[in-house]
This record gives structure tokens, C-alpha cells and sequence, in this order.
């Protein structure tokens, strides 16, 4: 049986066993408890996360003590603050496990690395970084022109197995919306 990263990749690019043993040397893994931050604000992200079992959440929280969900991380998505890990900056974002997680990680100093070395991975980097470009466009979009209704059956839609994983307060936190709002949206 493949391992679960290498058929995640495989999805964009073909890899060698030695590829892929190579590709896999550059990664850490590590293993989260529920409510255990792995990116705080404030923090230079020095790591970009990919789920191989859990649930995490992005969030920032307003001066009014508001917390905005900005992203899910389920199983095979990538999950960091882009923005400090592209640019070595502090973090403006929390990002912690809803769930018990197991995760793998690449430092940026390999994943810059590896990216010089295996131009493969270069290109697969490009396309998931297209592929959230795309992904993120249409939650702007959705969150500026559909209703809260719209928003929520479109969720609903796309990520049935969130509902049942999530809280109901941190799916409103997402959608942009009150609890009690969301309890109607779903009657």
C-alpha cells in the first residue's frame, strides 16, 4: 500500500520510489492533541502542515474577541499562515487541532530545498498553490454575493463529513454568521 502523502502527490506528478523516499526525508512527523496550537499569532511559521489524520482550524480573533475561521484542515489538505511562512514574518493567525492530529511537516529551509533539488516538486507545489488560489477566489466570492442560506448548503455540499466533526459554533464562525442563525439555516 502506497504510502498516503506519496498518493497525494501522485495526484499532480509521478514519483519514483526513490523519488518519493527523497521527497519524504524532508518531512517531520508529529502528532497533535485536541485544542494543541501548532501556529500561534505573532509567530515567524517556520512549518507548512499536511494532515494525514484530524481536524484543525485557521482563525484570527477581532479586537472585540470575535473569532473568524478562516480555514478547515482535514485529512490530505495543507495548512500554515502562508503569508509568515512565505515571508518569515510574524503570524497573523492562530491554527489549532479541533481534533487529535496526526500530521507531517516540511520546514521552509526544505522546503525551499527540495524544491532547488526536485524540480517535480516545484511543480507541485505550483498547482496546489494554484488549486487554494482557486479555492480561495471562491470563498470571497461566495462569502460577497451568496446569502447566509446559499452559503451554508454550498458547505454542506462540498464537505458533508465536516458537519458531523465540527462544532456548530466553529461552522458559523466559518460561514461568517451567528449560532442562532446558523440553527435556522438549518431548519
Amino acid at each position: 500500500m502506497k504510502h498516503p502523502l506519496r498518493q497525494h502527490i501522485e495526484e499532480v506528478i509521478a514519483l519514483t520510489d526513490e523519488e518519493f523516499d527523497f521527497v519524504l526525508s524532508h518531512f517531520e512527523e508529529v502528532k497533535k492533541r485536541k485544542h494543541q496550537y501548532i501556529v500561534q499569532e505573532g509567530e515567524i511559521v517556520n512549518k507548512e502542515y499536511w494532515v494525514v489524520k484530524g481536524c484543525l482550524k485557521s482563525y484570527f480573533i477581532d479586537d472585540n474577541g470575535k473569532e473568524h475561521i478562516l480555514q478547515f484542515g482535514m485529512e490530505n489538505w495543507w495548512i500554515t499562515d502562508y503569508e509568515s511562512f512565505v515571508k518569515q514574518t510574524e503570524s497573523k493567525t492562530f491554527i489549532d487541532c479541533i481534533e487529535d492530529c496526526e500530521l507531517l511537516y516540511i520546514s521552509f529551509a526544505n522546503r525551499e530545498k527540495l524544491t532547488a533539488q526536485m524540480h517535480k516538486m516545484e511543480r507541485f507545489w505550483a498547482k496546489k498553490s494554484k488549486l487554494g488560489r482557486i479555492a480561495l477566489q471562491n470563498r470571497i466570492l461566495s462569502l460577497l454575493k451568496n446569502s447566509s442560506k446559499e452559503r451554508y448548503d454550498l458547505l454542506l455540499e462540498q464537505y458533508p463529513k465536516l458537519f458531523q466533526r465540527v462544532p456548530k459554533k466553529m461552522i458559523a464562525a466559518y460561514l461568517g454568521v451567528s449560532r442562532e442563525t446558523l440553527s435556522r439555516l438549518k431548519s
